[in-house]
């Protein structure tokens, strides 16, 4: 039985006709439960290697493999990106339209639950997170750092087993950027999830059980 929970193989990812290579060749094991950090400069192709490894783009060469089946034999490969694996980006993607409340629940409209239910666990997550006064609130009336919250929150909503986190803290002040991350270390210990962060922070790599380092495209040792 494959031990990694996320493994890449000769992983590579090429735009304008391959004059661009965000990544050249990464092999990367993640196993079950770990804390890593992806560190590098801007453009050396973190932020691709977490889209990959997310199934929210395909690799120009390689494989990306789920408990060591390849995420391109998936055939349902929106369940895997719904059920498996979430996000938490730097610019919180919460509809401005919805409260609080609606934002944690929109990834649970897909599932079977009832209104009622989706209400109920959305309020859980949030009294997770330190939110729950403000339910009834909308973006605009947060802060960065309780949009950030809800942005953990909704990433919760359908018990993803690995969470991948996207510069979380590029937005905030060192002061609520700490904060953020005791959050996120509570969730990985207490849920015994997968966390992979991107960042070019040291102070925040510091915190992971495991950094991995890119540049240019390619895992540096």
């Amino acid at each position: 039985m494959n031990e990694y929970v996320l493994e890449t193989r000769d992983l590579a990812k090429f735009y304008d006709g391959g004059r661009v290579q965000a990544l050249r060749g990464v092999d990367l094991q993640v196993e079950a439960g770990q804390f890593v950090a992806i560190r590098g400069p801007s453009g050396s192709g973190k932020s691709t290697l977490l889209h990959l490894l997310g199934g929210l783009d395909t690799p120009s060469r390689g494989e990306v493999l789920y408990r060591g089946r390849r995420l391109s034999d998936h055939a349902g490969l929106g369940a895997y990106r719904s059920r498996c694996v979430s996000f938490v980006f730097q610019a919180f993607y919460l509809p401005p339209t919805l409260s609080v409340l609606r934002n944690v629940q929109v990834p649970m409209c897909e599932g079977n639950l009832s209104r009622r239910q989706r209400q109920e666990k959305a309020q859980t997550l949030l009294r997770e997170v330190g939110l729950d006064e403000r339910i009834h609130r909308y973006p605009n009336e947060l802060s960065a750092g309780e949009r950030q919250r809800v942005a953990i929150a909704r990433s919760l909503a359908n018990g993803p087993e690995i969470l991948l986190a996207d510069e979380p803290t590029g937005n905030l002040d060192s002061e609520t950027a700490a904060r953020i991350l005791d959050l996120l270390g509570g969730l990985h210990s207490e849920r015994g999830m997968t966390l992979l962060v991107v960042t070019h922070d040291p102070e925040v790599a510091e915190r992971a059980q495991r950094q991995v380092h890119l540049r240019n495209g390619r895992i540096r040792a």
